[in-house]
């Protein structure tokens, strides 16, 4: 049974130029901007640009890892703070803050680790999800 306090597991991933190459023929979204290093360079941007609805799909993944695959996201909100570059890692964190019935409410963080590109710094803040999950087998690990 999940708790208000309980604390989600990380996930933390490098996202690659390959990785946004898949997510914009997924999505449909061929900005330049995306993929492209030349592009980014030629705007002053030392590497192509993560896609900013990749953040909420790694919120999603992140919530079915810890929860299970039959639960549901009802809610996902979040606002944008920094870019993030091809090549950098974020971190993805939650803190359970409302458990009533069978929905959680979840506080999320995501942090692009300190790299060659710049230090650490939030890539979405404030941002929050809730999640109906399965209340028969409960959270799974």
């Amino acid at each position: 049974m999940t708790r208000v306090g309980e604390r989600m597991p990380q996930l933390i991933r490098e996202v690659t130029l390959t990785d946004m190459v898949a997510y914009a023929g997924a999505t449909w979204d061929w900005h330049r901007l995306h993929y492209e290093p030349e592009f980014a360079h030629e705007r002053s941007l030392p590497a192509p640009v993560v896609d900013g609805q990749l953040f909420g799909a790694l919120f999603v993944k992140a919530l079915q890892d810890w929860l299970g695959p039959v639960c549901f996201v009802e809610e996902l909100a979040f606002t944008y703070r920094n870019l993030m570059f091809a090549g950098e890692r974020i971190r993805i964190e939650g803190t359970v803050t409302g458990v009533e019935g069978a929905r959680v409410s979840v506080e999320l963080s995501a942090v692009i680790e300190a790299s060659e590109l710049g230090d650490e710094r939030p890539a979405v803040a404030p941002a929050s999800a809730v999640v109906a999950v399965d209340r028969i087998d409960g959270p799974r690990a």
